[in-house]
């Protein structure tokens, strides 16, 4: 097995785990009605717009997400959450140091021995979640799970939908699909975004992301017998129809939308192999991107 299929397969254990530290974490963690931003870059960014649509879905307060690069300084927070499973990362670093003493921060970090345990006031520590791998699965999950068990929404059945997606087959005609293309509402609008990043990452596929209702506005021009779309919750009526009309093969997620993102995290890996690409040597790629000064 390569470190990418081992550390997805650990996921169950890992929500578990992270759903029992989340009160051990909660001085850390967004209190009810402030004003919060989650921030990260590339995986962390996805995640950072799900847990922000969940926490203002949840009527915990105002929440945004931004990626670090593109973070606005003019903007008054009371707290920023910076998700980074290297503590590394230049840009989550600079914009740790630049709100040292203006804003309040917190990382949730796999590694508490890198830079970002001094460049943040709050830490959040998922040692068990870190990873080998360059392509982030199980951090990425777990800390999203850490943050919706934070908000009460985790519950013992997104677990069992975890170990549904891992135990049932795929269906087949998947791996031969020549794009695809995941959609989302609200908070499962980041997972879509991340399914298409781990299907570029790891089996170099050509995928896009968007909001369920966008995806009529142009983007269905392109959908064609080679295209797989697939629906993360509740797809708005009619899409699935118009989709299937045009030829596409439609995947309506069933299990709750983490799981889903697991199953894709499962097809990536199975496309990579039936294109021979190892996913644990992504191209082009590194596991934390570090710029020179």
């Amino acid at each position: 097995m390569t470190h990418v299929e081992n550390e997805l397969n650990s996921q169950p254990e890992c929500w578990i785990r992270a759903a029992e530290q989340a009160g051990r974490h909660r001085g850390a963690l967004p209190a009810a009605g402030e004003r919060v931003a989650v921030i990260g870059c590339g995986t962390s960014y996805f995640m950072a717009q799900a847990a922000a649509a969940l926490r203002e879905g949840a009527g915990q307060g105002e929440t945004d997400a931004f990626a670090a690069s593109e973070f606005p300084y003019g903007r008054s927070y009371d707290r920023v959450v910076a998700l980074t499973r290297s503590g590394t990362t230049t840009e989550v670093l600079e914009l740790l140091g630049r709100l040292r003493g203006r804003t309040r921060t917190t990382a949730v970090t796999a590694d508490p021995h890198t830079p970002v345990v001094d460049a943040a006031d709050d830490l959040a520590v998922l040692d068990f979640a870190d990873e080998r791998s360059v392509v982030q699965t199980r951090f990425a999950t777990t800390a999203l799970t850490l943050l919706r068990a934070h908000l009460g929404l985790h519950t013992d059945a997104v677990v069992a939908d975890a170990r549904t997606a891992l135990g049932s087959p795929l269906p087949r005609q998947l791996v031969h699909c020549t794009q695809f293309t995941f959609l989302g509402r609200g908070w499962t609008v980041g997972l879509a975004s991340e399914a298409g990043l781990k299907m570029r990452e790891a089996s170099l596929s050509w995928t896009e992301a968007y909001p369920a209702m966008e995806y009529r506005h142009g983007p269905i021009s392109v959908t064609t017998g080679g295209t797989a779309t697939w629906m993360f919750g509740t797809a708005p009526g009619g899409l699935a129809e118009q989709v299937r009309a045009t030829g596409a093969l439609w995947i309506q997620g069933e299990l709750d939308p983490l799981a889903e993102l697991v199953r894709v995290q499962r097809l990536a890996v199975a496309v990579a192999a039936a294109r021979g690409l190892d996913p644990d040597r992504p191209r082009h790629l590194t596991r934390s991107v570090i710029l020179a000064p």
